[in-house]
């Protein structure tokens, strides 16, 4: 058996968790590889609205294993949040939710760590979540970190203040930030009994053997590819990977078991956050797209940046990740437009350039745009593609033979209902 893959091919916010809920009743186990509660993967059926930060987006199916991976940073008070915002639903979670053992913690004074160096850079600001996301990717990769495994040992409490202690020091050095940290500690220190009721295993040696046992795995990621701390659009990066590859590290994978992967996107696309957007949308269109979309961030609230669809930066994600289909998400969105455009090359200092550049931050871009026929129509109604407009099928067709793999999924609408499937 092979360990299918699904992730965000753009800045992240892609609808990754829409389709992951989707496709869980084809696979026996979700397991999620990388990133923390800076994801917010959003889940509409049944008039309810559910976001999910760290639980994989399978946890509504009874028949489903959900598994956090070792890849993935947890903090333990805003996942006993998580626990409690979906009891309400009845769902077993000692049998269907598994953390990896190997998991590292996020500590209170991670996200003290995160607001203080986030405060520091001033104009320069990355656009953090402050969830301390990278100064615990920072502890896992300096060999400092607090695993999930470390909680049932008997000196846990020893080695947890001496990396407060680390912390505390490094904190001293932020000139005017002031914290609080026993109120934040007292509520964390709680939340980690509840953490405790839990199955916690070794992921690498439970997936491995569901492999063996011809069992159906989903990898799912969080964040998008142009996030990647090595692809991304360094620094305005998140602090682990977010491609195909994270998935190997993130679950203990080996390369040769990665099936088919499946590279979800929007017809447009977004950003939150600082960094280089080359195609953004930066007036009253960017504006129109923000609120036919309601792109604001589902974890922070924060107004999303608009623009048209970037075939030079998806080119260069499909690229990297192997996608072997797309999944194209907010098609409903682009309903308000008779024309939409398409970026298909850059022209930079005059050149034109079809290949993602090493460094966009600090060059000059000009995206160079193809127009196409929009539906203008409601799509949202749709339950069938052989139903959709023929304006809607061409944009797919002309988007497959420029990315030159095929769009198998296209969303029309927020609830799971309103996906269509060009296979059916």
């Amino acid at each position: 058996m092979k360990v299918d893959v699904l992730l965000g091919l753009q800045w992240g916010d892609e609808g990754k968790g829409k389709i992951v809920d989707v496709l869980t009743p084809k696979y026996d186990i979700i397991a999620r590889f990388q990133g923390g509660p800076n994801a917010g993967h959003t889940l509409e059926f049944e008039g309810i609205k559910h976001v999910l930060n760290t639980i994989p987006s399978g946890i509504f199916h009874p028949e489903v294993i959900n598994l956090v991976g070792n890849g993935v940073v947890i903090d333990p008070l805003i996942f006993k949040g998580e626990l409690d915002k979906l009891a309400p639903y009845n769902i077993d979670f000692k049998k269907r939710l598994y953390i990896s053992k190997k998991a590292h913690l996020i500590l209170p004074t991670h996200r003290l760590l995160d607001a203080a160096s986030e405060a520091a850079k001033g104009k320069n600001k990355i656009g953090s979540t402050l969830k301390g996301i990278g100064p615990t990717y920072m502890d896992k990769t300096g060999r400092n970190g607090l695993r999930v495994g470390d909680i049932f040992s008997e000196n846990f409490k020893e080695k947890y203040q001496a990396l407060v202690e680390k912390h505390i020091g490094i904190l001293a050095h932020y000139e005017g930030f002031e914290y609080d940290l026993n109120s934040l500690e007292v509520p964390w220190l709680e939340s980690l009994e509840t953490l405790k009721t839990l199955e916690a295993v070794d992921s690498e040696h439970f997936l491995n053997k569901a492999l063996l046992e011809g069992k159906k795995i989903l990898a799912e990621g969080a964040q998008g590819t142009m996030l990647d701390i090595d692809f991304g659009t360094y620094p305005f990066v998140t602090s682990s990977n977010t491609v195909t590859a994270g998935t190997c590290t993130g679950l203990g994978i080996a390369p040769t078991r990665i099936g088919n992967v499946v590279g979800i996107f929007k017809a447009y696309c977004t950003r939150v956050g600082s960094g280089p957007f080359p195609t953004e949308l930066d007036n009253e269109l960017g504006e129109l797209i923000r609120k036919e979309g309601s792109e604001f961030g589902a974890t922070t609230g924060r107004p999303r940046r608009c623009g048209w669809l970037d075939l030079v930066q998806m080119r260069y994600a499909i690229m990297i990740n192997g996608v072997t289909e797309l999944s194209m998400m907010k098609s409903d969105v682009l309903s308000i437009f008779n024309k939409i455009k398409v970026c298909t090359h850059y022209l930079v200092n005059g050149e034109k350039v079809s290949d993602f550049p090493f460094d966009v931050n600090d060059i000059e871009i000009i995206p160079f745009y193809e127009e196409i026929a929009g539906w203008n129509c409601d799509l949202t109604k749709l339950r069938d593609y052989k139903d959709a407009p023929q304006e809607l099928k061409n944009y797919v067709s002309y988007l497959e033979k420029q990315l030159r793999v095929p769009i198998n999924v296209i969303s029309v609408g927020p609830d799971r209902t309103q996906t269509l499937s060009k296979l059916s």
